[in-house]
């Protein structure tokens, strides 16, 4: 079981395994993009973000650091496919979050970059969710809700709302996608529903530098 730490500390184990999954995601972003990955159906989700790439050019300088392993959207797009559960079972979908900005994870009890990222996901929802930012956190474990919930009440984890998508197709949509290689997988989303960046593996998202990221992104 994951180690309760303070919120607002990154811990070294987090950022090791951060390090080191920064380094796998960046290779197959390279990979991914000299494949020419994408088609015209991808491309056609760019409309509706035609403000986007001005947003990602302001967004780039906060991509770094702890955060540095973050993707940028290509192209920027809406996506509208994510479908997934909240407390009560009724269905959501990002559009439910329109004029907020999001930081979407996926994540999963027996994936243990997961439970180690899932305090620093606590501390930075705890820190500046509100009315125009939230992370919204789905897991994807198969099954009934109890050992998700029971992993969060056994670590503190207080501040993220419930959500959950039990078929894993969340995730199999973003593999799709060509954003989601293994667990965690993290989007970066505007107030307008518009993909901006992605991330595989964890950061510290209690960090100065996601903070900042977040600040920006919600200016934007």
């Amino acid at each position: 079981m994951t180690k309760k730490r303070p919120l607002g500390l990154p811990s070294v184990k987090l950022v090791a395994i951060a390090a080191v999954a920064g380094l796998f995601a960046g290779a197959v972003a390279v990979y991914v993009k000299e494949a020419g990955y994408g088609n015209g159906t991808e491309l056609a989700a760019a409309k509706g973000c035609e403000a986007t790439p001005a947003s990602l050019k302001a967004l780039e300088p906060f991509i770094k650091g702890q955060v540095a392993a973050i993707v940028a959207a290509n192209p920027p797009r809406v996506l509208q496919t994510l479908t997934f559960k909240d407390a009560s079972g009724a269905d959501k979908t990002l559009k439910d979050f329109k004029g907020k900005a999001l930081l979407v994870n996926l994540w999963a009890t027996w994936c243990v970059p997961c439970r180690e990222e899932m305090p620093a996901l606590n501390g930075l929802q705890a820190a500046k969710g509100s009315d125009q930012f939230d992370v919204v956190a789905v897991n994807i474990d198969s099954g009934t809700d109890e050992k998700p919930k029971a992993f969060l009440n056994e670590n503190g984890i207080d501040h993220l709302g419930f959500y959950r998508d039990s078929s894993m197709g969340v995730f199999n949509a973003l593999k799709k996608e060509g954003l989601a290689f293994g667990l965690p997988a993290t989007l970066v989303i505007d107030k307008n529903g518009c993909l901006l960046g992605s991330m595989n593996g964890p950061a510290a998202w209690d960090s100065n530098d996601a903070k900042a990221l977040v600040d920006k992104l919600v200016s934007l």
